[in-house]
């Protein structure tokens, strides 16, 4: 029991370390850019860092999503326990990727934020995405899981909805090459659909379960 307790703290440590890797090449290459011009974020810096936020913060939604599925298909529990962790990376890239675009593109007039989502569809639903992770971010803790009981899973299903904003997002944003969109657009797809597809295997089980007929002597 101890060796597959320091064995889950070894693999926590190196997804944390994985998580963050992205974070760091950023801020090596945005300190780069700073000092010397030439840090290798393009000609347009700005939507670089933005971009490669937001993509990260896809990418992490995307494994987290994955989490329950591969559990199933290879019978691996243990993997629930990286599921809230990768859930936080989403919120913390895609906060990062916000405050990018307020800082960077709105250069500190954020009442313009307002009207930024209001005129801009793919703003609007990329705002709304993050506005859904606040509360599941809140309560990514044991004690919020025990005090919110049954609802907690109920409330953590908004990250289906946030799925579809965040893509929504990407599509919008990127108008003619849609074809990173896409890609995660099926991803999407497939991880929701292992689930639908899951839930009605589950649901037609029960129904059998419960018309078959009693056996066996009280």
């Amino acid at each position: 029991m101890a060796g597959t307790s320091r064995g889950i703290v070894a693999a926590k440590t190196l997804v944390h370390l994985l998580a963050l890797t992205p974070a760091a090449i950023l801020a090596w290459q945005i300190r780069a850019e700073a000092l010397t011009g030439s840090g290798g974020l393009g000609a347009d810096p700005v939507a670089e860092i933005e971009h490669r936020l937001g993509l990260w913060a896809l990418r992490f939604l995307m494994l987290t999503l994955a989490i329950t599925p591969l559990r199933q298909l290879i019978h691996k529990p243990v993997l629930v326990r990286f599921r809230r962790m990768l859930g936080l990376y989403v919120f913390l890239y895609a906060t990062l990727h916000l405050t990018a675009y307020l800082v960077l593109d709105l250069r500190g007039y954020w009442a313009q934020i307002f009207e930024e989502i209001a005129k801009r569809p793919y703003i609007t639903v990329g705002f709304a995405a993050w506005l859904l992770l606040v509360p599941l971010a809140i309560t990514s803790t044991q004690a919020a899981i025990r005090r919110l009981g049954r609802n907690w899973a109920r409330l953590h299903k908004l990250v289906y909805a946030v799925g579809v904003l965040a893509v929504l997002h990407f599509w919008w944003l990127v108008k003619s090459d849609v074809r990173e969109p896409a890609l995660y657009a099926g991803i999407l797809a497939t991880l929701l659909g292992w689930r639908l597809v899951k839930h009605l295997r589950d649901k037609r089980a029960n129904v059998r379960r419960a018309a078959a007929p009693a056996t066996g002597r009280p």
